[in-house]
């Protein structure tokens, strides 16, 4: 097969991967290096960039996007209600359970070692993912393109995170829910680290009076705690 043959078979994969996910790209290299992880670009010299410099990008946007969004459809919701709402939105979690909505984590292109450890499924890559996809939306379309994208994902995302309380810290709804029963104080411990320095997957578990309630992973102790916070609250019936 000559190169350009390869190139047109790879164009036409990447085509049906942006249609996949309901987008048209002009620049469909964009597109490809969203979708590439730094462990593919360590097993492939040949790949210059990974998609860091993207997910940078998209941060800012999705940051900015999302704030203006709250702010035209909750008119009422104060100043320290819009900003817990923004946090939820653009946390990593919530960020993850997009791409798994759109099925993104099945084009990410990875390293063998960061698939056979389940890259695919875990959530601080897949938040990144989707942080990566957004920048390079907007570098190839500009804001309204990246409006027409996330606008229907946050009218689902902030249903369930008010019905699920998912706005409010969740070690502080925790911790008064515990007090209130007169059970005394969670506990949180690290359970185990995993992985390299720049990708460290944290698991806690949280307990009251010795018994486990909820388990939690994610990039820092601070986020893992949170998560095994929300995990016991859904233990416990309170959402």
């Amino acid at each position: 097969m000559d190169s350009s043959q390869g190139n047109l078979e790879e164009r036409i994969t990447l085509q049906e991967m942006t249609q996949h996910l309901g987008l048209t790209f002009h620049d469909l290299h964009l597109f490809r290096r969203a979708l590439i992880h730094r462990s593919y670009v360590n097993e492939h010299p040949e790949v210059l960039q990974d998609n860091e410099r993207l997910e940078f990008l998209g941060d800012a946007v999705l940051d900015f996007l999302v704030g203006a969004w709250l702010y035209h459809h909750f008119p009422e919701m104060a100043e320290g209600a819009l900003t817990r709402m923004r946090a939820a939105l653009v946390g990593n979690q919530q960020l993850a359970e997009f791409s798994r909505q759109i099925g993104l984590g099945s084009l990410i292109l990875l390293g063998r070692g960061e698939i056979d450890g389940g890259g695919r499924e875990r959530a601080p890559l897949l938040g990144s993912l989707f942080e990566a996809l957004v920048g390079a939306i907007y570098l190839d379309q500009g804001i309204p393109a990246v409006e027409q994208f996330i606008d229907p994902l946050l009218e689902a995302g902030s249903r369930q995170i008010l019905a699920e309380q998912k706005d409010q810290d969740p070690k502080s709804v925790l911790q008064e829910w515990v007090q209130s029963q007169g059970l005394g104080t969670p506990q949180y411990r690290t359970v185990s680290s995993e992985g390299p320095d720049h990708e460290k997957i944290f698991t806690i578990e949280v307990s009251v009076n010795g018994q486990v309630y909820g388990l939690g992973q994610g990039s820092s102790k601070r986020i893992a705690a949170k998560e095994a916070a929300r995990a016991a609250i859904h233990s416990t019936g309170l959402v």
